[in-house]
């Protein structure tokens, strides 16, 4: 009688809240694949629903900051050891890292040294096309795969000697339904008055500089175009703070709170005055026409004047390779340079169907397959190593 072969066994390891999402996702698709795997590793709260015993809380590692990551650093460089350990004693069919990248890539480095023969699988590639580009080369040494979620990237690695890259898809364009009108609500976004999306942004800092600037932005436009309705969704530990600051505004926006809501406020938006960041990536899968801006401290300014490599902050103009949603960064960012650029947004015209049009390409370039997940792709790459 033949013995019955052993599970396959995964190490995932995903440092915060992002990645817990993509590594959720990731083990459901591989499951679908293959029954017979075995999880370990560590994650949040969406991967030990999905079966993941975690070695820790992932609280424990998801610190952003120069200073929060010096005050824990003896409890990280614990935390880095001993997954790394644990990886190794498990000796599994691959190891997966997803994003958190000062933390998983010191772990996959300890790995590869100590356990050369293990596959290492990387989803989500740094952004080694924005600053430090010789991370690309040097993750040769312990990355056999990088899964890329923005279609630029795999390009970009091979120019930089990176390690072998497949675009697997970005999770944004899993839910491009829930951002867009649906078939039942014709003319949703032609509504008047119209919906002007507010994003200040999702950390204190940005709030901080920006609400006062968008609170005159504002008022500039319905001063030159007439009323609109202002949305402003609001993360939960700073809705109540926002709230309070728009209390003074002339126009004051709607404030909604939670995911859904959020998603509500989207599907209706004529246009969008956002912080850069990634939702700007969200509102060009949208849909929505936007314009962006960005305030940061002057050392701030300086040190991305050094490294910074890209001419765009915007992942939209990254991925188009052209300046086709407006951006103004520092004092450019001005009540009167961000109103007027929102105001032919709102009004229609020559440059809202041409920012419509670019858009509309994104979703093009970042499309996948017919009934092909990122997750999905990500797996059937994972699940090649395996097999090797």
């Amino acid at each position: 009688m033949n013995a019955p072969s052993r599970p396959v066994k995964i190490f995932i390891v995903a440092g915060e809240e992002s990645g817990d999402q993509l590594g959720y996702k990731l083990m459901r698709a591989l499951r679908a694949r293959r029954s017979d795997i075995v999880f370990s590793g560590v994650g949040g709260k969406a991967m030990t629903g999905e079966g993941l015993t975690s070695l820790f809380l992932q609280d424990d590692i998801a610190v952003m900051g120069f200073v929060p990551v010096i005050r824990r650093l003896p409890l990280l460089l614990r935390r880095i050891s001993q997954t790394a350990q644990a990886a190794i004693a498990e000796n599994p069919d691959v190891v997966v890292i997803i994003d958190s990248p000062d933390f998983t890539h010191r772990v996959a480095r300890i790995v590869r040294k100590a356990a050369p023969s293990i596959p290492i699988v990387d989803y989500v590639s740094p952004t080694v096309w924005a600053w430090r580009p010789g991370r690309a080369r040097k993750m040769r040494a312990y990355v056999d795969h990088l899964l890329a979620l923005l279609p630029f990237e795999p390009r970009v690695h091979a120019e930089l000697g990176g390690p072998s890259c497949t675009y697997v898809g970005h999770p944004l364009i899993e839910r491009l339904g829930d951002y867009r009108p649906a078939q039942n609500e014709p003319g949703l976004r032609e509504q008047m008055p119209p919906t002007l999306l507010v994003l200040p942004g999702s950390r204190r800092s940005e709030i901080a500089r920006l609400l006062p600037v968008f609170g005159e932005t504002l008022a500039q436009l319905v001063a030159q175009y007439g009323p609109v309705k202002a949305v402003l969704p609001a993360v939960d530990h700073l809705a109540d703070d926002i709230s309070r600051h728009v209390e003074s505004w002339p126009v004051r926006p709607e404030i909604v709170r939670g995911h859904e809501n959020k998603l509500r406020a989207f599907r209706a938006a004529r246009a969008a005055l956002a912080a850069s960041g990634t939702v700007t990536l969200e509102l060009a899968l949208a849909g929505v026409p936007t314009v962006a801006a960005y305030r940061v401290s002057r050392l701030e300014e300086e040190i991305i004047k050094r490294v910074v490599l890209v001419s765009s902050a915007l992942l939209p103009n990254i991925i188009l390779g052209e300046k086709i949603v407006p951006e103004f960064l520092q004092d450019a960012a001005s009540p009167k340079n961000l109103s007027a650029a929102l105001l032919p947004l709102i009004s229609g015209g020559e440059q809202r169907e041409a920012q419509l049009a670019a858009l509309a390409r994104i979703d093009e370039i970042m499309r996948l397959p017919a009934g092909q997940s990122p997750s999905e792709k990500a797996a059937e790459i994972v699940l090649h190593y395996v097999k090797r």
